[in-house]
């Protein structure tokens, strides 16, 4: 006998019985995003491998290691999206979106990333993304980390993350601080890993992202790129970090914060947790203006963040109260062939009269005994009966199975409001 075919290394399915945990935290972020006046775009999960390349870079591990490449029909190397805000960024150019407008947009799907998989990292991984267009200031900046900070209270999270915050200044700042990190790192080649070693002239500031214990002495005591950053540059922030302290918002500066992507510029940010041991980062992003010439677009304005939809469930998880299995509120037993079709027509009157009812009709037949046990393991509210009785009757019986009450037999009308009632 063949073997079963199993799911590939990485991408996990989500089970009937998870479902309604991911269904609850999308339901918060699109109220949350739509009480903010963000709208949502749909990106195509396949784009041309050249974006990944000119946006990612092409010395970063998701480009070198990490992306699901292939060459389709016609020649063109195709990818998996790694990340979504190439993709927004190349729509919005694509479709005039940036010309003398502003724009925010989310999105949320499936990403893919050849990597090791581990708790809380997939290869194939679901998120979030917020991208905001034309604005300038910090004031847009600020707008995104407190939309951010609305779902972790609305998720009853918040008491679990903390808000991490830095600036990278310009990329002519950037620059220049790039050449003081070298010379030092260069000073100190024996204490450095193969990774840094390989990023030192490359991607230098990813250096000072190591997780290597062994190299945070050497981290701490290197150059930070708040000492040069411009006027300019230090104002942003400072009316950033001046707007979340009036709304009270609490945050850490982590002056070595950089993000794993050189378009990065100005503000950065993490949402960070201890909650979940190595993977402690739910929530990151920043402003990115420098992206949209690096496309071919007109120099403009961008700043978005992205998160990881499996890192958040997994603290949402240990909050109490929170809906995590699919909640039915009424379970139809139909017994008998007579009583089967009447149900299922009266079924769809009671749907039509109350459309937020959770209504599941037996299917299968079977005794009543057996089918009443299904209703009662169907975790159901009620359970409408219709049995020889019933149709004679022209009516039907409503049994609470969570209460000590009385069953009824009622009128279809009466039923429907009785179970308007008791939602």
């Amino acid at each position: 006998m063949a073997n079963n075919i199993q799911a590939i290394r990485g991408m996990h399915d989500i089970l009937p019985e998870q479902s309604p945990l991911w269904q609850y935290a999308e339901q918060v972020f699109r109220d949350v995003l739509g009480a903010y006046g963000y709208s949502e775009i749909r990106l195509p999960l396949v784009e041309k491998t050249e974006l990944f390349h000119r946006s990612i870079g092409e010395v970063t591990d998701i480009v070198e290691k990490e992306m699901y490449s292939f060459d389709d029909r016609n020649g063109d190397s195709l990818t998996l999206r790694p990340e979504g805000t190439a993709g927004c960024l190349r729509a919005a150019l694509e479709h005039g979106l940036l010309h003398n407008q502003v724009h925010r947009l989310w999105y949320y799907g499936p990403m893919f990333r050849h990597e090791r998989p581990q708790k809380g990292r997939y290869r194939q991984f679901y998120q979030l993304g917020v991208e905001a267009y034309g604005m300038a200031g910090p004031d847009i900046d600020a707008e995104l980390i407190l939309l951010s900070a609305r779902f972790w209270r609305k998720l009853g999270i918040f008491d679990k993350v903390v808000l991490e915050l830095n600036s990278l200044g310009t990329i002519e700042e950037r620059t220049v601080y790039r050449g003081h990190l070298v010379d030092y790192f260069n000073g100190h080649l024996d204490q450095l890993d193969a990774d840094s070693l390989r990023r030192l002239n490359t991607n230098p500031l990813r250096i000072l992202d190591s997780k290597n214990p062994q190299m945070q002495g050497l981290i701490a005591n290197a150059p930070e790129l708040t000492e040069f950053l411009g006027a300019e540059s230090k104002a942003h922030f400072q009316a950033l970090t001046d707007t979340l302290t009036a709304v009270g918002i609490r945050y850490q500066l982590n002056t070595r914060l950089v993000r794993g992507l050189d378009y990065y510029s100005k503000t950065v940010f993490e949402w960070v947790t201890d909650a979940l041991g190595a993977q402690g980062t739910i929530c990151a992003g920043g402003r990115y203006d420098s992206l949209i010439g690096q496309l071919g677009g007109k120099d403009n304005y961008a700043i978005g963040f992205a998160m990881g939809m499996e890192r958040i469930l997994a603290l949402v998880e240990t909050v109490p109260g929170i809906a995590k299995t699919h909640k039915i509120d009424a379970y139809m037993i139909c017994v008998g062939d007579e009583a089967g079709q009447l149900g299922m027509r009266w079924a769809e009157t009671i749907r039509d009269a109350l459309p937020t009812l959770k209504l599941q009709v037996h299917c299968g037949g079977g005794s009543f005994k057996n089918q009443f046990k299904k209703a009662d393991k169907s975790g159901a509210d009620y359970a409408i009966i219709l049995g020889e009785d019933e149709v004679a009757q022209g009516q039907v019986s409503i049994k609470a199975l969570r209460e000590e009450r009385a069953q009824q037999t009622l009128s279809l009308t009466d039923a429907i409001s009785l179970l308007r009632n008791g939602l």
